[in-house]
């Protein structure tokens, strides 16, 4: 009986032990999403207020592709970069931090401070992936934007451009490529799997998903990028579609209905630009 109790006691305090940890984790990422969330909503505000650029073809340019007047390059592309990094922050962790949670549990009985500093050392590595991403996206956008403003017969293919980008998304959404990396993301570590308890893996496996990540969420965030960068209600929509094929049950018809709807987005903008709408 004495043997009984004494186990018992041992399971109650791992688990009593587990929630603590559980909830400590859950907490830092929530404070984590509400500063990035916050910071994205004051940036985007700020961009609001300087006003979009009409363009010939009824459209309108954001301001994030533009270099503000004094600017230099490398102050430009800092900021450009913190607010990509601020708004994948506030779109991505959502859905990354089960990810890191399962990551937790697949590593195994180590110390809270060390689990804490694998588990930060995976998600610098996820979020390293999109940074590089916004490095490579900004001179693009600049370019592309400087290209739109002199040639006046380019900016006016932009709204069918726009429409075969996110037609194309959409069909991204059906192929058995973004199913692929979708199920990369949904992977449940822990079940049956431990990870080393070393900074290598730890850096691998963030690195690891956040190119599983950005390859999974490259239609989505073309679609992000072609409706404005800058625009709360693009983002919120983005980052809700995302979210919901990482979490739901049915993650993969969840990301095929969501392509289908963007299929249809994009036929009718297409229609819409060639005058038959």
């Amino acid at each position: 009986m004495e043997v009984i109790g004494a186990t018992g006691a041992r399971i109650s305090r791992r688990m009593m032990s587990e929630r603590a940890s559980q909830g400590y984790f859950f907490g830092v990422s929530a404070l984590l999403f509400a500063a990035s969330a916050a910071v994205t909503i004051v940036w985007c505000g700020s961009m609001s207020a300087m006003g979009e650029m009409p363009m010939p073809g009824g459209w309108t340019m954001s301001m994030a592709w533009m270099r503000m007047p004094g600017q230099t390059w490398p102050v430009a592309v800092t900021s450009f970069v913190g607010m990509w990094v601020m708004m994948m922050m506030a779109m991505m962790l959502p859905s990354l931090a089960p990810m890191l949670w399962r990551y937790r549990r697949a590593v195994g009985r180590t110390g809270e401070t060390r689990l804490g500093r694998l588990t930060a050392l995976v998600g610098v590595g996820y979020f390293l992936v999109w940074t590089v991403f916004g490095i490579a996206i900004f001179p693009l956008g600049l370019a592309l934007a400087a290209v739109e403003m002199q040639q006046p017969a380019l900016a006016r293919a932009v709204p069918m451009a726009v429409g075969i980008v996110i037609l194309t998304a959409g069909s991204l959404q059906l192929t058995a490529w973004k199913a692929r990396h979708l199920a990369c993301c949904r992977e449940a570590l822990g079940h049956g799997r431990t990870l080393p308890t070393d900074a290598g893996t730890a850096w691998r496996h963030g690195l690891r998903l956040g190119l599983h990540c950005s390859q999974c969420c490259a239609g989505l965030m073309a679609i992000l990028l072609v409706t404005g960068v800058m625009d709360l209600r693009a983002m919120a929509v983005v980052a809700a579609a995302i979210i919901v094929e990482r979490l739901a049950p049915a993650g993969e018809r969840v990301a095929r209905a969501t392509g289908a709807v963007v299929v249809g987005a994009g036929l009718f903008l297409i229609a819409r630009a060639a005058g038959l709408g």
